[in-house]
């Protein structure tokens, strides 16, 4: 991103702008009212769909590590198990971007080949192309 480290975290660790770069189609909404201090230990709710199907999701940060990235990890979701790190360095006069999941389905690798999988891919690639038009140089 064409953007110094601080601001950076700065935009991601607000949780307000995931609403921005998440697709329409998984109906994404915070519930956790504002304002959200973001630390270790903050627990946000959210609304979403997933192939239509409405669910509720409680992530909590597990780490906390400003401007180099933090850790979100679900309590409550459709996930077995999901966590999420986000982690952001400089280079080349702006910032590296990297997201890392681990996660696990109910139903195993052929949920996961058929219907998970694809639909992060879509997920990813929605929110690449959001922040590419959001932080154009």
């Amino acid at each position: 991103m064409p953007r110094p480290l601080g601001r950076t975290f700065e935009f991601f660790s607000d949780a307000h702008h995931l609403e921005r770069i998440t697709p329409p189609f998984v109906g994404f909404r915070i519930l956790t009212p504002p304002p959200i201090e973001m630390r270790k230990g903050t627990q946000i709710d959210y609304r979403l769909r997933l192939r239509g199907v409405p669910l509720r999701w409680r992530s909590e940060m597990t780490r906390w590590d400003p401007p180099h990235g933090f850790v979100d990890e679900q309590r409550r979701g459709p996930y077995r198990k999901w966590i999420h790190e986000h982690c952001f360095r400089e280079e080349d006069g702006g910032t590296r971007v990297e997201d890392h999941v681990t996660y696990a389905v109910p139903g195993g690798a052929l949920v996961d080949r058929w219907f998970v999988r694809p639909d992060l891919d879509r997920i990813f690639e929605y929110r690449r192309h959001a922040i590419a038009e959001l932080f154009r140089g």
